[in-house]
């Protein structure tokens, strides 16, 4: 028996790992990738717009010789905060059940080998973030070789034809990238306009390549097929194939709500986020946390590293005067 058990090993999971190390609770984390998963989809080259002391955790510096950090040395960061406090952390793990029983909760795990195991805990932090799962369009093809959701690297497609689907800071960052490495780029947004979210410095560079010509854009388009050669597209009832060696579909990520909707938690209709009480977050299941990008539902880009990483250390001082008291 377990005071907490932790789901997730992100920023936002490992934080309230170490809170609930300092409070001397007992606790475990499960994790069904790698350290820090999300991150592992971020492009290869990436590097993040925020400063590094704004992606701290449990009080350990994180030193960098640049202004902002990079993929890798974030990487390396979050794996020496797990090594400095020596967090219990149990990698590829899912959890495909949680139900509460009298004063506990009974979470169902099982391996990467289909291995199962019981684990059960007072109260059950959830920190599983949004980026793992994408925004699917339901439209045939999506699931092709060449169709990503994630942004990788542009060097794979120098001198190719790439579509973009989306119109938001992610496509725009995208699109940039591609054409300053050579590819031929177009852009496939449903709206008249790209989205007023996209970074102050972002929005001016790439409109002005779209009204140039540099990167061709599509707009008020959805799109209808993609194939093995080509993206097919629809405005005001005309079709165009757009030819394309690659796809990225970058139409936004979505938290998985099928745990928390199983062990009863109420979902707001409007985020698709979990309701919870925005001063402990907690749910509406006594004992139940949500913590990082997960409690936001499809408004998860408002919660980055920088904010998602105190929710932890909340949720754990909730936990721990409840079970002292």
């Amino acid at each position: 028996m377990f005071d907490v058990l932790i789901v997730g090993a992100g920023p936002a999971g490992l934080a309230a790992a170490i809170a609930a190390t300092k409070a001397g609770l007992s606790y475990q984390v499960v994790e069904k990738g790698a350290l820090v998963n999300s991150l592992l989809h971020y492009p290869t080259e990436m590097v993040f717009f925020t400063t590094p002391e704004l992606m701290e955790i449990g009080g350990l510096p994180f030193t960098s010789p640049n202004d902002k950090p990079s993929r890798m040395e974030a990487l390396r960061y979050y794996r020496r905060a797990t090594d400095t406090y020596k967090l219990d952390v149990h990698f590829d793990e899912t959890v495909h059940a949680l139900h509460r029983e009298g004063d506990a909760f009974v979470v169902e795990v099982v391996d990467r080998r289909d291995a199962p195991r019981s684990v059960r805990a007072r109260a059950v932090v959830l920190a599983t973030g949004a980026y793992d799962f994408a925004n699917l369009m339901g439209v045939p093809g999506e699931d092709l070789p060449h169709v990503s959701h994630y942004y990788t690297a542009p060097h794979p497609f120098y001198r190719k034809r790439v579509v973009i689907v989306g119109g938001k800071n992610s496509a725009a960052e995208a699109a940039l990238d591609l054409f300053r490495a050579g590819a031929h780029v177009t852009i496939v947004h449903r709206r008249p306009a790209l989205g007023d979210s996209i970074k102050y410095w972002v929005k001016p560079d790439i409109e002005n390549r779209i009204k140039e010509g540099s990167v061709a854009a599509r707009f008020d388009t959805h799109v209808v097929e993609i194939t093995a050669t080509h993206v097919i597209v629809e405005c005001d009832g005309a079709r165009e194939e757009l030819p394309a060696d690659g796809v990225f579909l970058l139409t936004g990520y979505i938290s998985d709500n099928r745990l928390l909707r199983a062990a009863g938690v109420e979902i707001d209709p409007d985020t698709s986020g979990p309701v919870h009480d925005l001063d402990t977050f907690e749910t509406n299941v006594k004992g139940l946390y949500v913590v990082g990008a997960m409690v936001a539902g499809k408004a998860s880009g408002r919660i980055f590293i920088e904010n998602g990483r105190f929710h932890g250390q909340v949720a754990i001082d909730r936990i721990a005067s409840t079970l002292t008291a």
